[in-house]
C-alpha cells in the first residue's frame, strides 16, 4: 500500500497515477452546478461519501475527497469484485474455455457430496452469473472469511429450495464458484488470468486480490484496488469494451453482462446491476460503486461508508443523468464553483482536548475473562502521542495514536466482527486521541483502505477503566461489549 502524506495535509493530491486526461466539467457538456447540487444533496441526508470520481468522453471532468481518502489509495472493493469476476467468465467464453450452459458439478466431480439433491446438476455457469443457484439466501463474504475448509465442498452443501436457474437470491456464493471455475479450466487464480488480459491493459497497479482456502480467489470479494480501478471498469463497459484502441472485451459479451437476464422482471444482467434508463452499476456494501450511464457516455465512482446503497441511489438518479446537458458553451463560473465545492471536501477535522490530560504515565489494566477474550491493555503517553497495547488469546497488537492531532500507521488490532468479517494485519490507519473531560479518553481509528471508522472511548476511575469500542458502518454488530478493566499495582 502506498504511504500517506507525511504532512496529512489537507492538500490536493495528485491523480496523474491513473493515466486518465482531465477535463473542466462543462466542457463535456455536464451542467457543474447540478454536481454541487448532488453533493449537498448527500451531505444533507446525512450520508457519509468518501469520494467520486466523474469520467466522460475520455475525460476526468469532476474529482473529490474527503480526508483522508483519494482516488490513488486502495480500496477494499467488497462486491465491485463481482464484476471483475464477470470479465473473466466473458474472457474464458471467447477464448474457448468454458460455455455459459456447462453444469457446476462437471467441474469438481471430486467435491460432490454423497447425496446429491436431484435438481444440483442442472445448475450452469450462467446460472451462477445471473444469481439463480437455487439457494435460498445469501452466503456472505463475511460468512465464507471464517470458513477454514474447502469453499467448493462448503458450496455444495448449501441446500436448493429452488430450481436453478427460477428465482434471483443474491449470493456471493456464486461468485465463488464463477472464480474456482475459471482456476479449473486455466491453472491459475482468476487474478493472474485477468491481469495480462485486463488489469495491465487498463493501468490497473497495485491491486490485491485474496485467496480462499482451495488457493482461489473469492470472485465475490476480496479485491482490494483504487477506486479508479473501478472507475475505468466502468469506463471499459461504457466503451463497449475497448481501451485506449485496442479490444479487451467483446461487444457481445458486454451487451449481455449489462443488460437485464433471467427473465422480463430482472434487475441484475451478468454480475452487474441494471439501473434505469439503460444504466447499470457495480457495487459493493457500504456504497462502493461504479455506475455507467452508456447512453451518455459517462461513468461515475463512488466510494463511501453506508450502510446501504439504496440510501444514494435517489441522490444519483435525481442528478444523473440530469447533469449530462450536452452544452457546448463555456462555464467558467459554474467550473469554479464545482472545485470549490470539490475542495471543501480535503478539510482535515481538528482533534482538541477540553481539559489538559489529567494523568501522562504509562498505566496498565487487567481485564477478567470476556467474550473478546482480552486480557491486558497498556497505555503509553509520550509528548503527543499515545500507543496503546492490547493483548488477547490470538497475542499481543499495537496501534499509535496522535494525542491533540492526527497519526499515520498500520495495525493489526483484532476486530473482524465489527469490520464486515475482515481480520486487519499492517492495516494502514490515521489515529487520533483526545481528552473529552478528566476522566474520558476518545480515541478515532480511520481505516484508510476501507469504509470502517472505529470510535474508542475509555472511562478512567481511580483503580479501573471502561473500554467501548463502536464502528461507525458494518454488516453486523455496530459495537463491542463495554469491557472493565482493574488497575494493575506497581
Amino acid at each position: 500500500m502506498p504511504a500517506l502524506p507525511s504532512s496529512l495535509s489537507a492538500a490536493p493530491l495528485s491523480t496523474a497515477h491513473d493515466g486518465l486526461l482531465r477535463a473542466a466539467a462543462s466542457e463535456t457538456g455536464i451542467d457543474p452546478d447540478r454536481i454541487v447540487a448532488f453533493l449537498d444533496d448527500v451531505d444533507n441526508a446525512g450520508l457519509d461519501l468518501h469520494g467520486m470520481i466523474l469520467h466522460r468522453h475520455g475525460k476526468v471532468v469532476a474529482e473529490g475527497w474527503k480526508w483522508p481518502y483519494a482516488s490513488e489509495r486502495p480500496r477494499i472493493l467488497h462486491s465491485v469484485a463481482k464484476s471483475f469476476t464477470a470479465c473473466a467468465i466473458g474472457l474464458a467464453v471467447d477464448e474457448g474455455l468454458l460455455r455459459l450452459s456447462d453444469t457446476v458439478i462437471s467441474f469438481f466431480p471430486q467435491h460432490l457430496p454423497a447425496h446429491i439433491d436431484p435438481r444440483l446438476p442442472s445448475m450452469t455457469v450462467e446460472h451462477l452469473l445471473t444469481m439463480r443457484t437455487g439457494h435460498q439466501a445469501n452466503t456472505s463474504g463475511s460468512v465464507w472469511r471464517g470458513i477454514d475448509s474447502s469453499w467448493i465442498t462448503e458450496f455444495f452443501k448449501i441446500p436448493l429450495v429452488h430450481e436453478p436457474g427460477g428465482q434471483y437470491v443474491y449470493t456471493s456464493a456464486a461468485s465463488y464458484m464463477l472464480s474456482a471455475i475459471v482456476t479449473q479450466v486455466t491453472g491459475q487464480t482468476m487474478h493472474e488470468y485477468l491481469r495480462p488480459r485486463l488489469f495491465e491493459p487498463l493501468g490497473i497497479t497495485d491491486e490485491h486480490w485474496a485467496i480462499g482456502p482451495d488457493g482461489i480467489n473469492p470472485g465475490g470479494n476480496g479485491l482490494t484496488a483504487t477506486p479508479a480501478s473501478m472507475l475505468k471498469l466502468g469506463i471499459l463497459h461504457a466503451q463497449d469494451g475497448i481501451w485506449e484502441g485496442q479490444r479487451i472485451l467483446s461487444s457481445e459479451w458486454v451487451q449481455a453482462a449489462t443488460r437485464p437476464q433471467g427473465g422480463p422482471d430482472s434487475k441484475y444482467g451478468y454480475h452487474w446491476a441494471i439501473k434505469p434508463q439503460g444504466a447499470y452499476c457495480a457495487v459493493g456494501v457500504f456504497v462502493q460503486m461504479a455506475i455507467v450511464f452508456p447512453a451518455f457516455g459517462a461513468t461515475l465512482a463512488l466510494v463511501g461508508a453506508m450502510k446501504n446503497s439504496a440510501h444514494i441511489i435517489p441522490h444519483i438518479e435525481r442528478h444523473f443523468p440530469a447533469a449530462f446537458l450536452d452544452s457546448t458553451e463555456p462555464a467558467d463560473d459554474a467550473d469554479k464553483r464545482l472545485l470549490q465545492r470539490l475542495s471543501a471536501m480535503r478539510e482535515v477535522p481538528t482533534l482538541e482536548s477540553a481539559t489538559t490530560a489529567p494523568f501522562t504515565t504509562p498505566v496498565t489494566f487487567d481485564f477478567q475473562d470476556n467474550e473478546l477474550g482480552v486480557t491486558r491493555l497498556s497505555f503509553a503517553f509520550e509528548a503527543d502521542t499515545l500507543t496503546i497495547d492490547l493483548t488477547d488469546g490470538t497475542g499481543a497488537h499495537r496501534i499509535v495514536s496522535g494525542l491533540n492531532r492526527w497519526h499515520q500507521g498500520t495495525t493489526d488490532m483484532p476486530g473482524s466482527e465489527l469490520h464486515h468479517g475482515y481480520t486487519f494485519k499492517d492495516e494502514a490507519v490515521i489515529a487520533g486521541a483526545r481528552w473529552l473531560d478528566q476522566r474520558t479518553l476518545e480515541m478515532q481509528w480511520i481505516y484508510v483502505a476501507s469504509a470502517f471508522r472505529d470510535t474508542i472511548r475509555c472511562t478512567f476511575t481511580e483503580d479501573g477503566v471502561t473500554w467501548e469500542r463502536s464502528v461507525n458502518v458494518n454488516s453486523g454488530a455496530l459495537a463491542h461489549p463495554a469491557l472493565q478493566g482493574r488497575r494493575r499495582k506497581t
